[in-house]
Parts: structure tokens; sequence; C-alpha cells
């Protein structure tokens, strides 16, 4: 019990021989009668109950509601995975003394509680959203007429060109995000890590897949996409206008600095001659 922080109840002679040799020498009985120790099934419930009590353990149904309240922390507010998730609950139950029952027992309690946790934020942001914000974040996973893509992966995707046009673009782009106004929405219910998380599905997922969402969240979805870029918009212009000075404006600078160098040559060849000199 003290290693796999279990019983073998259902089979209590499936023991290591080594293990069985060594509890035999230390009570002073041969190790061949352990293999009566099944001959009454009620024997190894007594003995793990009354090892249970001696050493300071809890069955897995004392230690249930602390369990599920980890988990439900966990979960609110990071963004790990059912198996980190299962690993830090058997982590836990052992740490706490609580015996491990068997796999499928937490494994279903990591999977409801996710589900549990993972609609909280979504029914939070849905209703923080004003109808008329919402609606207009919809509209972004339309495809326009003649155009090829939605307007979503439209603001989602910032020039690759370095031009004064490109940055007016860019500024554009800026400008639309934020009045849609999601900035204005007041989110401090939601773990920050539960808006990068979201905001990183909305990236990168098409405008189709974000169209079959569950309307609660698709809108925490479509939220926390929309506030991300209303920074990464701004960036994208701050970057390009840095780009644009260092490739437009400075190194035109220098091109001047230096054909002004080489036409000065010929002058000061002259100046420096012997000739001059005397």
């Amino acid at each position: 019990m003290r290693m796999l922080d279990t019983f073998l109840t259902e089979g209590p002679t499936a023991v290591p021989v080594a293990v069985v040799r060594l509890v035999a020498e230390q009570l002073g009985i041969d190790d061949e009668h352990f293999a009566e120790y099944g001959t009454r099934s009620q024997t190894a419930y007594e003995h793990a109950w009354e090892i249970r009590d001696e050493y300071g353990y809890r069955d897995f149904a004392a230690g249930e509601a602390e369990l599920r309240e980890f988990l439900a922390a966990r979960v609110w507010s990071s963004l790990e995975g059912p198996r980190a998730l299962f690993d830090r609950a058997v982590v836990r139950l052992v740490n706490h003394r609580v015996l491990l029952p068997g796999v499928t027992t937490p494994a279903r309690m990591v999977a409801t509680v996710r589900q549990e946790e993972n609609d909280r934020p979504h029914a939070a942001l849905y209703e923080a959203v004003p109808y008329d914000l919402r609606t207009e974040m919809i509209r972004l996973l339309e495809v326009p007429e003649k155009k090829r893509v939605s307007e979503l992966e439209r603001l989602r995707l910032g020039s690759m060109r370095v031009s004064g046009k490109a940055m007016e673009l860019a500024l554009d782009r800026a400008r639309e995000v934020r009045g849609l106004g999601a900035g204005a929405v007041d989110v401090g219910r939601v773990p920050a890590a539960r808006m990068s998380g979201l905001a990183r599905y909305g990236l990168t997922s098409k405008a189709p897949t974000l169209k079959r969402l569950e309307v609660t969240r698709q809108t925490a979805t479509l939220l926390a996409t929309v506030r991300h870029l209303e920074t990464a918009t701004v960036d994208d212009a701050l970057d390009l206008l840095h780009a644009l000075t260092a490739t437009k404006l400075l190194a035109k600078a220098e091109r001047m600095g230096n054909d002004a160098k080489l036409k000065a040559l010929p002058q000061l060849r002259k100046a420096a001659s012997p000739i001059n000199a005397r």
C-alpha cells in the first residue's frame, strides 16, 4: 500500500515473491502459508481497513470533494490538458494519503470537471458582451461578396510589404479592429490564461470552424480573438513603421550621404596634391 497507494483487494496474493519472503522473515513464519491467505475473501478487506486506519490513510470517497475542488481550480486558472490534470490528481491523492481508486475514476472526474469549468468562462464572457458587439463579431465570420476570405481572416493577416501604402492599410486595420469595441468589455472575471487560450484558438481556426461552435463558446472565442488583435494590429503597424523608417528613410539618407562623399573626392584629391601643397 505504501508503494502503490492502494491495496490488492481483488487479488491479495498477486504480490512479488521477494516481498512475500521478506514479510515472512519479519513475521517469523513460512512463506508457503501465504498461498492460503485468500481462503477467506473478507480477510483481505478487514486487513486493508485496519492498515488504512493505523497509518492515517483515507478512502477515495473521503477525499473526492477536495480533489474535485483542486481540479476545478487548476482548470479555471490554467490551460493544462487532461493528461497533466490526471497526473496532478494522482500526485495530490498520494500526498494527502488518499487511497487510489481505479484508473477510470479520476479519469472520469478530470473529464467532467474540465467540461464544467470550460463552460464557466464561456458563459461569463457571453453575458458580458453587448448584443451589438456580438452581432458585429459574428459578421466577421462571413466572406464578403467578391472576396476570397472572411473578414476575420483579413484582420488576422497583416501586410507583408514595406511601403507607404502598406503603412496606411496597417493603420486602417488597427483602427477597424479597435472600432469594434471589444476592448471595452469587462473580462476581469476570467483568468488571463483562459483568455489567451481562447484567442489562440480563434487565431488559428478557420471561419467555418468558428461558425459551428456553440453560441456561448463562439462569442467568448471571438471576443478574446478581437481583443488580442487590438494589440497585435498596433504592434504590426509599429513594426512596419520601424521597417519603413530603416529601409526607406534612413537608407535613402545614407545613400545621399555616400553620393555626396563620392562627388567630393576629386576636390579632396586636388587639394591634397603636392603642387597645391607648394
